[in-house]
């Protein structure tokens, strides 16, 4: 089947706003832009049928399906500019049927490795680490072991497992596309979460500039919303952070007193009678 001509103008007009507004930084209207062109773009592709590429012949359809393709993938990229998760997840949803059902049919998409490699970091965004192994593992070896777009993931999957949260936090800014780095710092907010809550249970106050070492943050102002957050205490007098489930005696807020004299006078009447058995 030939590729409608509405669609192949839709399609440029899209490439051509989606370029556009990848060279102007934070352009709300031209990403607007790309919103209208994509609406235009699924309502024709789903008019030809090609959003559901198993209902139709693709050895027959190849160019058609290519084109669908290439729209689902910028719609996915064009989701993280706009730093909205669901919207990725729905394309990333669309774009599987092109990228597993369809491998031997049409020709790899540049955009490939790209994607599933933002597939992965959503994944570990969302500390869905089952997910992220078995993405991986349905993967080709060769493809996950050579390429950067994967590796990446990889590797901080890898560190985090490790608690290396150091090294995910130098890594950030080295990211072999821009909208990797917007799962990498949603990920930052999920380790920052994590070592919060080990230090909630390991300390009763710490220094505040302690503090802002160990959860990664350059600004004063930075650690004090996460503490609001936290619903921690920060002194202002000492320059010290008091954790809200620590009371004076180093007993957590929740935690149940253990009745001891009950517990050592049950245990040693246990014990006359297990002797008394024996």
């Amino acid at each position: 089947m030939a590729v409608d001509v509405a669609l192949k103008e839709a399609h440029s007009a899209l490439i051509k706003q989606f370029q556009s507004a990848g060279t102007k930084e934070n352009d709300e209207k031209a990403l607007k832009n790309v919103e209208a062109e994509l609406a235009n773009l699924k309502v024709l592709l789903t008019t030809h049928d090609l959003l559901y590429p198993q209902a139709i012949d693709a050895a027959a359809n190849i160019d058609a399906l290519v084109l669908a393709r290439d729209v689902l993938e910028i719609g996915a990229l064009w989701s993280i500019r706009m730093k909205d998760m669901d919207k990725f997840d729905r394309y990333w949803s669309q774009l599987k049927p092109f990228y597993l059902d369809l491998a031997d049919v049409l020709p790899r998409s540049s955009n490939y490795e790209p994607i599933v490699g933002l597939s992965l970091l959503r994944d570990l965004a969302a500390n869905s680490i089952a997910s992220f192994h078995i993405a991986l593992e349905s993967l080709p070896m060769e493809l996950v072991r050579d390429s950067p777009y994967i590796q990446h993931p990889v590797l901080l999957e890898r560190w985090l497992m490790e608690g290396s949260y150091s090294n995910v936090w130098r890594e950030r800014d080295n990211v072999p596309l821009d909208e990797y780095r917007f799962f990498v710092d949603i990920l930052m907010v999920t380790i920052r979460h994590e070592i919060a809550s080990c230090e909630e249970r390991a300390y009763d106050t710490l220094p505040l500039n302690d503090v802002a070492t160990l959860l990664f943050f350059d600004a004063l102002p930075e650690v004090l919303e996460f503490a609001k957050e936290r619903g921690w205490h920060v002194n202002p007098t000492n320059q010290t952070v008091e954790f809200r489930n620590k009371n004076f005696d180093g007993t957590a807020d929740s935690e149940e007193k253990i009745p001891m004299r009950s517990t050592i006078t049950t245990n040693l009447h246990f014990a006359k009678e297990l002797e008394s058995i024996v």
